[in-house]
């Protein structure tokens, strides 16, 4: 078969737009008929997604294959690794929890790892016409040159071109790309092919003096100076996206702690991007607002989350908002805390140990060694039976007279999570329960807004990537950008129709 052509993105610094970059460049390609695929060799994230092989990859990724008309798959992102403390992360390879390894024992674990990248790239490049490939972090990052597999080791091991992404927004862009560029080997720094500025805001004419000094500085072309697309919504990689846009009509108020190893919160992307519903994060030592619904998110380590839970005070918080009268969802971990007692026998995310829970539900949660990675669909127990769609992701089997009245039953036959018989808790192992339109309506309705706003996710993400690729189109210089491809399919096609750009 025809071997791929592959391009890499790799960041100044976390956070500098990789993720983005990769996801409009995917769907400019797709929508220019080129078949082609993302990679990330490695990722640390707790927000993941479960893929058409029954595998679990870090959720950017599977923003990424959705941008380039594809299903998510384990080959996409074959090292995934979510830290479950400040020192070690469960590793996940090629879809499947292996290890818990500490960082130290995960630097000598990387030429395994390395192994199972280079098949998963193998088999890609080898399907696809041009594989887009994302950094982690910065290569700059000398502490971690040794063994990389995520940046200049990977780049370096397949022989592929690179180029550097910087975020202006948060100042010193051009240091950022300089320095970056001077910490590379002078193998490395034959690699950089061009850069891209990332979050512009303001007249470009008063950038122009920088970029042509750093073009004759480093002998590279800046590639294009991509503008701040306010209000643009893709799935976050890990960080929490900023919650309090300006709403005009917010008549629900949603809350959710931001416990220390928060997994998955993008399963409140729908109640945050709502324009009736006034959502806000709640982190550490902040005050805990009056709410008609509260969410508790998933987590790495739910034990240790619990404690953190209850040291902030969202325990009696709790027990007063539903005394009140308050909704509350829980989720997959957050779901696990709500029971009697939370069993870890085999010490899967942290000493093993046995806490009680916060005893609003009559269930018990235990952690077993076999992680369910499950894409479901169905309906919730509420009024009218709404579809609801997600997938499941978690240790943790649970079992009680509480789940005689599930939340929600599906097309398999398998019901999930439970509803209090007060009908004020709703709780499942379900990721993903607000996304789909129907289901979003109907819990927002339960916890006290009638009449809401119909809000498509899925419609949502695909405008936004082709906003994405319609920016990417008129802002950078597609003949430049490819040239870093060379020969073949993906050259062609942004050849074929050139766009103002940069000259």
């Amino acid at each position: 078969m025809r071997q791929a052509r592959t391009l890499m993105v790799q960041g100044t610094t976390s956070d500098a737009g990789k993720s983005t970059l990769v996801a409009g460049l995917a769907r400019l390609l797709w929508r220019r008929g080129v078949r082609v695929v993302p990679f990330k060799p490695q990722n640390m994230a707790l927000n993941s997604a479960v893929t058409v092989d029954g595998g679990e990859i870090g959720r950017a990724q599977a923003l990424q294959a959705v941008a380039a008309g594809l299903a998510p798959h384990t080959d996409m992102n074959p090292v995934l690794l979510k830290p479950s403390t400040d020192i070690g992360a469960q590793v996940i390879i090629h879809g499947q929890a292996v290890a818990n390894l500490s960082a130290r024992d995960y630097h000598d674990y990387k030429p395994r790892a390395m192994a199972a990248v280079l098949e998963s790239y193998g088999r890609l490049a080898d399907a696809y016409e041009a594989v887009l490939v994302e950094g982690a972090g910065s290569p700059a990052e000398i502490n971690l040159r040794d063994r990389d597999i995520a940046n200049m080791g990977f780049a370096e091991a397949v022989d592929c071109p690179v180029i550097l992404v910087a975020d202006i927004d948060r100042g010193g862009v051009f240091a950022h790309l300089v320095g970056t560029l001077e910490l590379l080997s002078p193998t490395e720094q034959a690699r950089v092919k061009g850069f891209v500025i990332n979050r512009f805001r303001g007249d470009i004419s008063l950038l122009q003096s920088g970029l042509d000094w750093l073009e004759a500085r480093t002998g590279r072309p800046v590639l294009g100076v991509l503008p701040y697309l306010h209000g643009l919504f893709l799935d976050a990689e890990d960080a929490l996206a900023d919650a309090r846009a300006e709403k005009g009509e917010a008549r629900l108020r949603v809350v959710a702690p931001v416990y220390p190893r928060i997994s998955n919160h993008t399963d409140l992307d729908a109640l945050r991007l709502h324009p009736q519903v006034d959502f806000s994060w709640v982190g550490p030592g902040q005050a805990i607002p009056p709410a008609d619904l509260i969410v508790l998110p998933g987590s790495k380590a739910v034990q240790a989350d619990l404690a953190w839970l209850r040291a902030q005070g969202w325990d009696e918080t709790l027990r007063r908002h539903l005394r009140y009268g308050g909704k509350v969802v829980a989720i997959c971990g957050g779901y696990q805390m709500l029971g009697r007692a939370l069993h870890d026998p085999l010490g899967l995310e942290g000493p093993p140990a046995s806490v009680p829970g916060l005893g609003l539900l009559d269930l018990e949660s235990v952690l077993e060694a076999e992680k369910q990675l499950v894409n479901a669909c169905g309906t919730l127990n509420l009024p009218g039976r709404p579809s609801v769609k997600g997938y499941e992701i978690h240790m943790g089997v649970t079992r009680g007279p509480a789940l005689e009245r599930p939340s929600m039953r599906f097309a398999d036959g398998r019901s999930d999570g439970a509803l209090s018989e007060d009908g004020q808790i709703l709780g499942s192992y379900l990721h993903g329960i607000f996304d789909h339109p129907d289901a979003l309506t109907a819990l927002l309705a339960w916890a006290g807004m009638d009449d809401a706003e119909r809000v498509d996710l899925d419609a949502r993400r695909e405008a936004d990537l082709n906003r994405l690729a319609d920016s990417l189109a008129q802002h950078m210089s597609l003949p430049r950008l490819a040239a870093c491809f060379g020969p073949g399919p993906a050259r062609d096609a942004l050849l074929a129709s050139s766009g103002p750009g940069l000259a």
